[in-house]
Formats: C-alpha cells, structure tokens, sequence
C-alpha cells in the first residue's frame, strides 16, 4: 500500500515522481531495485542523466502530498517545494528528510517494454494504447537509510 518517490538530480536541480510499480530483489549477485518510468515523465530525464537516484517510503500522512506529485508535472512547477518536502543529499543523491526509508540506488540497467514482449497482449491495450511505455530500470541498492 505504500507509495514511494523517485527523486533524481539534473544540474544541480531535484525532481522527484510518485511510483507503485517496482520491486526488489536479487540479480547479477547484487542487491537491486527495479522501477518502471514512462517516457513522458519528467522525472526520466532527471534518472536518465544521473548516475543514481533515490527511493522514498512516505509516511501515509504525506498521502495528498504523494497524490499531487503523481498529478503535476515538475516541468510546471517546484512540486518538492509546494509540498514542504525537505531535500537531503547522500552522495550528490536526493532524498526526503520526511521519508521513513531511503533506498539509494546505482542504476545498472535501463530498457524500454515493447509490444512484442508482452505474452499477454490485453495489456498492451490496457496500458499502453497511447504508445507512452514505461521504462524499467533495474538499480544497484548502495545504501538504505531508516528514519
């Protein structure tokens, strides 16, 4: 039930995105966080251009917070400032002082879902008509932060 944050640096800015799809896991001998971000998002390009980002657990009184950074796009606005979130860096990386854990991660890999991937082809019609595919990044965990 917990919504989590994807927060990553692009000249020396923090944009952030609320995300439930992911996991955790075990690959390439290597603790790891896979996270699936659409084309569309800003926030890809801010992952796209780092070399690691971070993985917030809010709180479930920060909820509207989560719900306005998952419906307003950081191209028109500061959402981390609207919200009141308070930016903390580990390793050039930002995070929430308000998060409860922070997973700090490495990316390794990043590749686009296709079409042709999909052996259950409702899906495609489900979430993808409008051609907007998610990307999915599979990241080292360096480090874990608990409040």
């Amino acid at each position: 039930k917990d919504w989590l944050l994807i927060t990553a640096q692009k000249d020396g800015k923090a944009n952030t995105m609320t995300a439930s799809w992911g996991g955790l896991g075990v690959i390439w001998g290597k603790n790891t966080a896979t996270v699936y971000i659409r084309h569309s998002r800003f926030t890809k390009e801010f992952v796209d251009n780092a070399e690691s980002f971070s993985i917030c657990v809010m709180p479930e009184k920060y909820r509207k917070e989560l719900n306005y950074c998952g419906t307003i796009s950081g191209r028109d606005e500061n959402k981390i400032e609207k919200c009141g979130f308070t930016v903390e860096k580990e390793n050039d990386v930002p995070y929430f002082a308000e998060a409860r854990l922070t997973l700090i991660c490495k990316k390794l890999y990043a590749k686009e879902l296709s079409e042709d991937g999909f052996i259950e082809k409702k899906y495609v019609d489900t979430f993808y008509s409008d051609k907007d595919w998610h990307v999915m990044y599979i990241a080292e965990i360096e480090k874990v932060l608990v409040e």
